[in-house]
């Protein structure tokens, strides 16, 4: 399999990218890179996925802008006194397979005229994490309709939390989109947890 970088991003917020991005990570033995990272810096997403892979390969990347206010990165950029330009935000360079984890949504704004989706390049393979709550359907068609209408490259939906059939045959038949599969609703995760879950979806990532 050719060096691929994948970018994944979610419908929301607290939709469980950070676990898929660990995932996807695990699954690949990728390089896993976050570009802004806003609040939580002593315990950011980062340092979570650290603690969840089991591999030896993966090298994480620090974050282009690691802000201290967890709000929106235009805003928290703002209280740092930093601004923030797509064009300047750097992809390290890498021999592997990169994991790329968006902030928030799709169009969650990084300034006052961009937002996550001028990170997404052409070629980047786009997960969409999309989990089941009151309007989720319309969020995660909307999130993939965005996609397509900027011509982005959507390899598939991981859906997470508690299953719910009804739902997930809606945005299957009306998106267009395969499904790669499902992360459970599971008491915690840890290491074990996320091999298992990397070890299922390897072979649709390939």
């Amino acid at each position: 399999m050719k060096k691929q970088t994948f970018f994944i991003t979610g419908i929301s917020t607290e939709v469980g990218k950070t676990v898929a991005s660990a995932i996807v990570t695990e699954a690949l033995e990728a390089d896993y890179w976050k570009p802004i990272q806003a609040g939580d810096l002593d315990d950011s997403d980062t340092h979570k996925v650290k603690r969840f892979i089991s591999n030896t390969k993966t090298h994480f990347f620090e974050n282009a802008f690691s802000l201290q206010t967890p709000m929106s990165p235009h805003a928290a950029a703002v209280i740092d006194g930093v601004s923030i330009k797509a064009s300047a935000i750097q992809r390290p360079e890498t021999n592997n397979h990169l994991v790329i984890e968006g902030a928030g949504g799709l169009l969650v704004p990084i300034s006052d005229t961009e937002t996550i989706l001028d990170l997404i390049q052409v070629e980047d393979k786009v997960i969409v994490v999309s989990r089941h709550y009151l309007g989720s359907i319309n969020h995660t068609l909307l999130t993939i309709d965005k996609l397509k209408q900027e011509g982005k490259t959507i390899f598939g939906i991981l859906f997470s939390g508690e299953e719910h059939l009804t739902t997930e045959a809606v945005i299957k038949k009306m998106s267009g989109v395969p499904v790669l599969g499902r992360i459970d609703e599971e008491p915690y995760f840890d290491k074990m947890v996320v091999k298992e879950y990397a070890e299922l979806l390897r072979e649709r990532l390939r």
